[in-house]
């Protein structure tokens, strides 16, 4: 999405940029305030959880590739929360009105729960493998909110440069809503899902392969007898 797209829901009949204001847009930037556009990132911590095994780690991530055991998973949503107001200005002669937009934006992640398979001891080699694994996962989660926070700052504050929104009168507020839900909550929300491009790339066949090797084959005893079974 295009931010500077929506620029098309303020249909004003302005001067050109060079000419003086008119009264209405003098007192619109003058005396209305500035734009506020207030964007947080929030961690909210995470937990380990020992308590589910690998067969329901693999029916849990659900999108295993054919013949996967999960070991170990990292679950997590993004969540987005959007709050919109701002300070309104009519002008009945012309029978327009402008808005100073008060923007209100939230990304965070719920407590992540970092599981590892119950078949393994805490303290155990593989044990500590599979949580290093899942760390990774952990570690690309929360170094990525603060980088599409930026992308999102930066993005909000090239749409809205400080300077009050026009719309025919009675509009204004409903066309900032509408911009808000059809073009900035699916804009954040993709921003956000890229990630999901980097937990990809964690867990790689060479990764998989390794975990399979490690601690002296502990993890291929234990897959062998299921595999067996599914022959």
């Amino acid at each position: 999405m295009k931010p500077w797209l929506a620029l098309v829901l303020w249909v004003w009949a302005l001067a050109a940029a060079a000419a003086p204001r008119t009264d209405f847009q003098a007192r619109c930037e003058d005396s209305i305030g500035e734009t506020l556009s207030v964007l947080t990132g929030t961690q909210n911590g995470f937990r380990i959880d020992n308590t589910v095994g690998y067969r329901g780690l693999t029916l849990m991530k659900g999108r295993a590739r054919p013949g996967q055991v999960v070991l170990g998973l990292t679950r997590t949503e993004s969540v987005v929360s959007i709050n919109v107001g701002g300070r309104l200005l009519s002008d009945p002669a012309s029978g327009y009105e402008c808005i100073a937009p008060h923007i209100e934006i939230k990304l965070y992640y719920p407590p992540i729960v970092v599981y590892v398979s119950r078949e393994f001891r805490p303290g155990s080699c593989t044990y500590e493998e599979v949580l290093a694994h899942e760390m990774r996962h952990l570690n690309a989660y929360l170094d990525y909110l603060p980088r599409a926070e930026a992308r999102v700052r930066l993005a909000l504050a090239r749409r809205f440069e400080d300077k009050p929104l026009y719309a025919r009168a009675g509009q204004a507020q409903g066309l900032l809503q509408r911009e808000i839900d059809r073009g900035w909550m699916p804009y954040i929300k993709s921003e956000m899902a890229k990630v999901e491009g980097l937990q990809a790339a964690i867990d790689s066949p060479q990764e998989y392969a390794r975990l399979g090797k490690v601690c002296g084959g502990e993890v291929q005893s234990l897959l062998r007898p299921v595999q067996k079974r599914k022959q």
